[in-house]
């Protein structure tokens, strides 16, 4: 079993508003108070799809390039008693192959791929579907006193 770490950096920038940032320096701002980008939740949606997506267009995209290549996540949020949760995950794939021998190859690939990954290979779905826990730490910034 592989130990291939991740980690993602958050920090505020007003109410509401976050900014993440990855390893490599990349950055992206979201939040619940952000009129014009994405909310967590979104991103969730999100990385389920563009998870499976990178799996199936690395698959099928050997056989022929797609004309189309669209993948609609969906979700119903709930709040109950438990808690704020979402339900019923649909991931639908828009895609099109031209006409000839590499196309009808993809075509035929495309469900065992967007099967394969959902069942085996996209981390994100497969940790999303398993329930993993989350361990929430608090970190103190003032000294210990002596």
């Amino acid at each position: 079993m592989a130990d291939d770490h991740r980690r993602v950096t958050l920090e505020r920038l007003e109410t509401g508003v976050y900014r993440a940032t990855n390893p490599a320096g990349a950055q992206l701002t979201f939040g619940s108070l952000d009129d014009t980008g994405f909310s967590p939740v979104e991103l969730l949606l999100a990385a389920i799809g563009g998870c499976s997506a990178v799996d199936v267009d690395q698959v099928t995209g050997r056989r022929a390039e797609p004309e189309r290549f669209e993948v609609v996540v969906e979700a119903d949020k709930i709040r109950d008693e438990v808690g704020n949760i979402l339900r019923d995950i649909t991931m639908t794939y828009r895609v099109t192959f031209p006409e000839g021998e590499g196309g009808d190859k993809a075509r035929d690939l495309l469900p065992r791929a967007a099967r394969t990954s959902h069942e085996r290979t996209c981390t994100v779905s497969r940790t999303v579907e398993a329930g993993t826990p989350i361990t929430v730490h608090v970190d103190d910034d003032e000294p210990p006193a002596e």
